[in-house]
């Protein structure tokens, strides 16, 4: 959909004042690189930003039992559980998927935060991963079917259920 067509949807102001949802944005690992080596031949890395970097990597959960208490919203964006980004592990490319927001705008910034609450409508999911209700039923569809053929390859595997449409 294009974004004036996406602006027509939508009813609420952005935080630009702009209507609709801002689409993710992906860096990849070669621009990041890239940026770096620039600001290292600059001199512009701050030693103190490496001792920042240093004392948060010290403090950072190391499992759930850590964290699931922790302050909130979670500071630790590395962590894979954390909505703000995304790492592809193929590709090391990163995607932000909130780009118009900071991290303390979000209400969620915890994937096993959001499952621990238990189950949740397409539309929750949307607005917590920054998608359409569409595309998240797309990544459930494709999701399940990648469990129904793990689940037929295993040998000794009952035989599926019939669901009311499959008679």
């Amino acid at each position: 959909m294009s974004e004036a067509k996406r602006s027509e949807h939508s009813s609420e102001p952005d935080l630009d004042g702009r209507r609709g949802r801002r689409r993710s944005k992906t860096m990849s690992r070669k621009e990041i690189a890239r940026d770096l080596r620039r600001q290292r031949a600059l001199g512009v890395v701050d030693p103190e930003i490496q001792e920042i970097i240093a004392e948060v990597e010290a403090t950072r959960p190391r499992s759930r039992a850590d964290c699931a208490n922790g302050p909130r919203p979670c500071m630790f964006i590395s962590c894979k559980h954390h909505l703000y980004l995304d790492v592809n592990p193929t590709t090391g490319s990163i995607k932000l998927n909130f780009p118009d927001r900071e991290i303390w705008e979000l209400e969620e910034t915890c994937a096993l935060d959001v499952a621990d609450r238990g189950g949740i409508t397409l539309e929750e999911v949307g607005s917590i991963m920054n998608l359409t209700r569409e595309r998240i039923r797309q990544v459930e569809t494709r999701g399940l079917l990648k469990l129904r053929a793990i689940a037929d390859a295993e040998p000794g595997a009952p035989p599926p259920l019939l669901g009311p449409g499959d008679v």
